[in-house]
This record gives C-alpha cells, sequence and structure tokens, in this order.
C-alpha cells in the first residue's frame, strides 16, 4: 500500500516557508510529509526526558533580575498552562523559552546585529511544569526588531516556547505574541497561520493590574501541545 502524503498543513498551523524571510525554508520540509505507523520506542522513549535535557524541577524562573542587576526593559510577568487537546493539564512537561532583550537583541552567537546587547538579561530558561501544567516567568518585555534581508521587516515582540512531553516525537515549537501590539497585522510568521481562531489563541491575554506586582505587568498564555486545535508550529 502506497504511503500517504499530506499534500497541505491544517488552516490552524503556518504555511511554512514565507517569503521574505529566508530563515523558513531552511527549517521547513521541502517535500510533504509522510504518514506511517509509529513504533513503541518513539512513542514511549527516551525515558526521563526532563533529566536528559537537564531541566530543573522549578516551574517559574526569573530572566530580569533584580537591583542594580535587573535587565533594561518593562518588566513582565508570563503565565503560561500547557495542556493537551482535551484541555487536560499536561503535567511535568519540559518547557524552553527564549526571546530577545529589551533593544531587540537575542543573546546568542549567531545575532550579529547592532542592537546592544544587555549583561544582565539571561536570555533563556529551561523548565517543569507543575502537576497543572503552569509555568511562570519573569522577565522583560521583547522588543520588536527589524529581520535581515527581508525588505524593512520588523518582527512585533515575541517569545518563544519549545515544549517536549513525555517522548521526543511529541516536542511542539511555537511562539507568543502581545496583544494591542501594531505590528501583529504585519508579521509574516503570525499571519501564516490562516484560520482567524488559531492565530488569535497565539496572542496573549492581559491580565488586570490587581493580578500581578506592582511594577509588573502579567500576560496568561494557553499552550495545546497536540490535536487539532495545537498551536501553531512557529520557529
Amino acid at each position: 500500500m502506497p504511503i500517504a502524503l499530506e499534500k497541505r498543513p491544517p488552516l490552524t498551523q503556518p504555511q511554512g516557508v514565507e517569503a521574505g524571510y529566508a530563515q523558513t525554508a531552511l527549517r521547513w520540509p521541502s517535500r510533504a510529509f509522510q504518514k506511517r505507523p509509529l513504533t513503541t520506542s518513539e512513542l514511549a522513549g527516551p525515558a526521563r526526558v526532563l533529566e536528559r535535557l537537564g531541566a530543573r524541577a522549578a516551574a517559574s524562573a526569573d530572566l530580569a533580575g533584580h537591583a542594580e542587576k535587573r535587565a533594561l526593559g518593562q518588566l513582565i510577568h508570563v503565565r503560561a498552562a500547557i495542556v493537551d487537546e482535551d484541555g487536560g493539564p499536561v503535567g511535568g512537561a519540559a518547557v524552553e523559552v527564549w526571546h530577545c532583550n529589551a533593544a531587540g537583541r537575542y543573546l546568542h552567537p549567531n545575532d550579529t546585529t547592532t542592537s546592544p546587547a544587555d549583561p544582565n538579561f539571561n536570555g533563556a530558561a529551561r523548565l517543569a511544569a507543575d502537576a497543572h501544567g503552569r509555568i511562570e516567568l519573569r522577565t522583560i518585555k521583547p522588543a520588536a526588531y527589524p529581520v535581515p534581508d527581508s525588505g524593512r521587516w520588523w518582527r512585533p515582540p515575541h517569545i518563544h516556547f519549545s515544549v517536549w512531553g513525555r517522548a521526543w516525537l511529541s516536542r511542539l515549537v511555537t511562539q507568543m505574541f502581545f496583544p494591542g501590539e501594531p505590528l501583529n497585522e504585519r508579521d509574516a510568521i503570525l499571519n501564516a497561520v490562516r484560520d482567524p481562531a488559531a492565530r488569535s489563541a497565539c496572542i496573549a491575554t492581559l491580565l488586570p493590574p490587581s493580578s500581578g506586582p506592582e511594577d509588573a505587568l502579567v500576560y496568561e498564555y494557553r499552550i495545546v501541545v497536540r490535536g487539532r486545535g495545537a498551536a501553531p508550529a512557529m520557529p
């Protein structure tokens, strides 16, 4: 029996390769996906994903610092929930988080832009969701930045999430966007998600001021890791 090919991603997922953003061609398969049965080792192993990734047990992290070691920028708290297709919590999921600083620069050697680095900004964190599938991040709001060689295309503020379940094949990489950002409507990555509801789900919710500390805005975000309503895969 011939292997069935998936002709195109569902409307809830991005188109993949985006004109004007050369890196998407390097991150997206050039051929159609092939469907085949998964073996026990792919579905259930390897065991102890968190240990293999070196994730600490904490469900919260601080990228902003304090006092004289405080990173520059607007202080925010992000409360994210990792859930399955039925809305049930995915407790113990390994979550990696990273984003640029308040000047639009990533803490990575491949970022060679002229934007200044911030020595007090940690840049990334690796967490383990608690029993309720929740993680919390204290950080600064990332800046918008221009995409190199893209014809003056600016990316809106966003945060990257990489989520693992209990097997390597359960990994999901996605991005969280902020409400009210004018650049959201122009972003090629966000708008590659053609389904309006799925696209809206990529934008966090700003909670009332009473929901957190006085010196920080609090955002709530929900990541669905599998099923027809899974969060859009974004590099």
